[in-house]
């Protein structure tokens, strides 16, 4: 169960980097674009995240994770100004999520929490979220895609270059590895 936890945790931080990534490409006023009234901006889903992240983790083995404060329906409300208070609810629904992680024991991945009175063992809570969050980074990711267009630097194996990149994967030895051991590096 810790390999698992271990692995969680390497996989959130992967897809926060891939937006933290995707939002270093667009400019200020690019986070609050939105390509109808139906959609959400890149600021609108960091939003929703760190509402979500916050709600779900603090206190998790002993409060429900729909907290009562949550103010959920506002969460999509395209209102956040400027590129530091939409990095700072990124960064800070981040800490909230890692921070919950490190406190889990072996022990605990059992235990049954509840989300909206649904009781989830922990381990269940963890990959309900590892599905959830990436959606939305993968979002954040298409949107800024969309702004950028030709200028986007690809975040992962750029098109036309996978026999390249696998040709590099296959010269290495067999080995377990994680497949973020090279993308969580500076």
């Amino acid at each position: 169960m810790i390999a698992y936890l271990k692995s969680a945790k390497r996989q959130f931080l992967y897809y926060k980097s891939l937006g933290d990534k995707a939002m270093a490409q667009v400019s200020e006023e690019q986070l609050n674009w939105l390509p109808n009234a139906e959609s959400m901006s890149i600021s609108a889903i960091v939003k929703h995240l760190h509402g979500n992240m916050l709600s779900r983790w603090t206190d998790f083995l002993t409060t429900d994770g729909e907290k009562p404060n949550r103010q959920r329906d506002a969460e999509f409300d395209n209102d956040i100004t400027g590129r530091d208070a939409v990095l700072q609810l990124w960064e800070e629904g981040w800490q909230c999520l890692m921070n919950a992680l490190e406190s889990i024991t072996d022990d605990q991945l059992n235990t049954i929490i509840y989300i909206r009175n649904e009781g989830h063992t922990v381990l269940e809570a963890i990959s309900r979220q590892l599905a959830h969050y990436p959606y939305h980074v993968g979002q954040i990711v298409y949107i800024a895609k969309m702004l950028k267009g030709e200028s986007w630097e690809s975040l992962s194996i750029p098109r036309n270059k996978s026999e390249e990149y696998n040709a590099g994967k296959f010269a290495q030895e067999k080995g377990i590895r994680h497949f973020t051991d090279n993308e969580l590096k500076p």
